[in-house]
């Protein structure tokens, strides 16, 4: 019998959907704010944590909005975004994390969802990097045009700034441009020893960035070397966890370590001020703001499955039942 049309649109309950990120969530405790496993909106209720591997979520027959579609979300931790997309495409995740290689390659049946820019990448410099000169260097020789174009893909947005122009409307004060000659200039007189560094970056998927870096930075007499774990300046991925500017401001300077700056919420002159104290010394030299990009497969039904800020939404998906 021939189901009647637009009848595998239609919102049903059951099934479980399967989704994998590249979150380790090693802690003992699932994490309490921020996207993913974190954040569902009160549509479900985590069940089981497995530290670094596995969270189940069971729907909130109790929730504000209704009970979601789905029964159960099984979320794989720590997966590499390679074998997240293959495990999409045969079919053994239905949603899954997209980085700018997986962007490419187009695959039959699959949605896109994308947030705002809200992850911030930036170089952070440790206590060791005591002269000015040397970090105003390293952040000179960052040809952002070529990582956007050529390894981000054109994802997100180069900017010099932290938080991103579309919460601030001032990140294009900012400077983001490369300088080699200044960064020559910078380095000149410095001692060997000063122009070394350490260059560490904990997520495989930044390790191109990383190298692109430490590759440029040769050009105005620096060697930076990419290590993983403890080093003179890392290469971190933050979050911007609020719409509102002096919130997400406050959250960022404090989750790089930095000084938490007085702001007045009320005044975008005292935001920008604030901002750019931060930034003064370049301690902090943020590079580019990229969204929170997911794929997801043919049996996932509904509306968009992240809000601007990344946070998952799916109360209300559902899946398209097998068909005989």
């Amino acid at each position: 019998m021939t189901a009647p049309a637009g009848a595998e649109t239609r919102p049903r309950y059951g099934g479980v959907l399967r989704v994998e990120i590249r979150f380790a969530g090693e802690s003992a405790d699932p994490p309490q704010t921020g996207p993913g496993p974190a954040d569902l909106s009160g549509s479900f209720t985590i069940t089981e944590w497995e530290a670094g591997r596995r969270a189940v979520y069971e729907a909130n027959d109790g929730a504000a909005a209704g009970r979601p579609y789905l029964d159960r979300i099984e979320v794989l931790l720590a997966r590499p975004l390679r074998d997240q997309s293959a495990d999409l495409e045969l079919g053994r995740a239905d949603v899954i994390e997209l980085g700018p290689s997986e962007l490419r390659r187009a695959v039959s049946g699959r949605k896109v969802w994308s947030s705002a820019p809200v992850r911030v990448l930036a170089l952070v410099f440790g206590s060791r990097v005591e002269d000015a000169r040397i970090r105003e260097a390293l952040s000179l020789t960052i040809d952002r045009g070529v990582i956007h174009r050529v390894l981000l893909q054109q994802q997100g947005e180069i900017s010099g700034a932290l938080l991103p122009q579309w919460l601030s409307g001032y990140a294009f004060l900012f400077p983001a441009a490369t300088d080699m000659a200044r960064a020559r200039s910078l380095s000149a007189g410095l001692p060997a020893a000063a122009r070394t560094l350490t260059l560490g970056v904990d997520d495989p998927a930044l390790r191109p960035m990383a190298d692109r870096i430490a590759l440029t930075s040769r050009d105005a007499g620096l060697t930076v070397t990419v290590v993983t774990g403890a080093a003179d300046v890392k290469l971190a991925e933050f979050r911007i966890v609020s719409t509102d500017p002096a919130r997400a401001l406050t959250a960022i300077a404090g989750a790089m370590g930095a000084a938490v700056p007085a702001v007045n919420a009320a005044s975008p002159e005292a935001l920008y001020a604030a901002e750019r104290s931060l930034l003064e010394g370049f301690r902090i030299v943020p590079l580019f703001h990229l969204p929170d990009t997911y794929g997801a497969g043919p049996r996932v039904k509904g509306g968009l499955g992240v809000s601007p800020l990344g946070e998952w939404r799916f109360d209300n998906l559902w899946l398209e039942s097998d068909r005989q």
